[in-house]
């Protein structure tokens, strides 16, 4: 598929770029994914001493 685009006049160049812009915001995303799960983890501690603290 690659000769369609450099056909119309893309670069490979472009692809290259596309590639870093891709990857930069899959890694952003996973930063984001992993303090938030690291905020609910700490969420699910808080919960779990005050239950213990009424029994």
């Amino acid at each position: 598929f690659l000769h369609w685009y450099t056909g119309e006049g893309m670069d490979e160049m472009e692809f290259t770029e596309a590639e870093s812009n891709m990857n930069d915001l899959v890694s952003e995303y996973q930063q984001y994914q992993d303090a938030s799960s690291e905020d609910a983890g700490e969420l699910d501690e808080e919960e779990g001493e005050g239950e213990v603290a009424e029994n």
